[in-house]
């Protein structure tokens, strides 16, 4: 039997290195795009470049969804039989600060995969994959599944919106087999630092090391779905596994503050967080020594939130048999024990 190659744009970030993982255990030839940086940042999948059986499954390559030829130049030398474009400009906060690159990126991005797909007329050999958000849907009623409205709230979750449209529409027009997977967040040790889950881990960490007093977050009420990314690279490689494609939603059905996200982390430490104030003066105590660990900073606020995200998988769980099994607490004790161990 023929191994299978897969493309994945966004190799180097959480997601991307975790789905690497994956698929070489599944016999995959690794097909890893990423970006030209002048500094160091394949932190994530040196272990593959280390490991000299591993790396005979990994070729690199650089690319950037902004450069059509670019794309159009690796699909055509590759011709993968799976494309999972996780790449992105992934910054909610940071796509109010430059929203025609993240749209150029994130929304055209997509649309010059699938216009490669076509233009090679690969139909019938390559499947793609989208990477989705729960950013899209905004704030809408709870939970989210696939047959609620999208009303999204930034450039980030808009340009996602376009990216989700023509997926659709390339799936529809051309029976190119692409689906989108609408992932709520999804966290662990190979997070990005300025993601709050992981900054608030890395943090704690940190306080707890002597390092730092305090830190800073913004909307501590917010309510996320977090689940663990180590479990839904799962459900991306399900999705294209599947008869016929189709759209999922991927989450946990259980949602929890960043605040409590923030009790949670400190537990791990034996600190017990107590609350005072309100709005921009509310500060996160410690209960034992009175020491202020968290404090408010409005430089964090988006321009326009999301209140609650929570998914309804149902349908995953039905068709692809797909189920969540990292629990919060579960998830944000990898993360600290990951964090822990790293700060010296």
């Amino acid at each position: 039997m023929k191994r299978k190659t897969a493309l994945i744009t966004g190799v180097t970030g959480q997601d991307g290195s975790l789905l690497t993982d994956f698929l070489i255990k599944k016999g995959y030839k690794i097909i890893g795009v990423k970006r030209r940086s002048s500094s160091f940042n394949t932190k994530r999948i040196d272990h593959i470049y280390n490991d000299i059986a591993q790396s005979k499954n990994f070729i690199p390559y650089y690319g950037d969804l902004t450069d059509s030829s670019n794309i159009l130049r690796i699909i055509q030398s590759t011709q993968p039989d799976e494309i999972y474009n996780l790449g992105a400009q992934s910054h909610v906060h940071t796509s109010f600060e430059i929203p025609e690159y993240s749209a150029n990126a994130d929304a055209l991005g997509t649309l010059r995969i699938l216009e490669a797909i076509r233009i090679l007329k690969l139909q019938k050999k390559t499947k793609f994959y989208q990477a989705s958000t729960s950013e899209i849907f905004g704030n809408t009623d709870i939970p989210q599944s696939e047959k609620t409205p999208f009303r999204p709230r930034s450039p980030y979750a808009i340009s996602k919106l376009y990216a989700y449209w023509t997926t659709v529409n390339y799936r529809e027009a051309y029976n190119i087999f692409a689906v989108n997977g609408i992932l709520f967040n999804h966290e662990g040790p190979r997070r990005g630092e300025t993601f709050v889950s992981r900054k608030i881990t890395r943090a704690v960490c940190e306080i707890a090391k002597n390092k730092r007093e305090f830190f800073t977050l913004g909307n501590l009420h917010a309510k996320r779905d977090w689940g663990s990314a180590k479990d839904y690279v799962e459900s991306m490689w399900l999705m294209l596994k599947a008869n016929k494609p189709s759209d999922y939603v991927i989450a946990t059905g259980k949602s929890y503050t960043v605040k409590q996200f923030v009790e949670e982390a400190f537990k791990h430490v034996d600190i017990k967080i107590k609350w005072r104030g309100k709005g921009l003066k509310e500060v996160g105590i410690n209960r034992k020594t009175g020491k202020v660990h968290v404090k408010i900073d409005p430089v964090y606020f988006r321009p326009t939130d999301v209140n609650e995200l929570r998914g309804d998988s149902s349908k995953a769980r039905r068709e692809l048999k797909w189920r969540p099994r990292t629990s919060f607490k579960d998830l944000v004790k990898e993360m600290m024990l990951s964090d822990f161990e790293e700060i010296e």
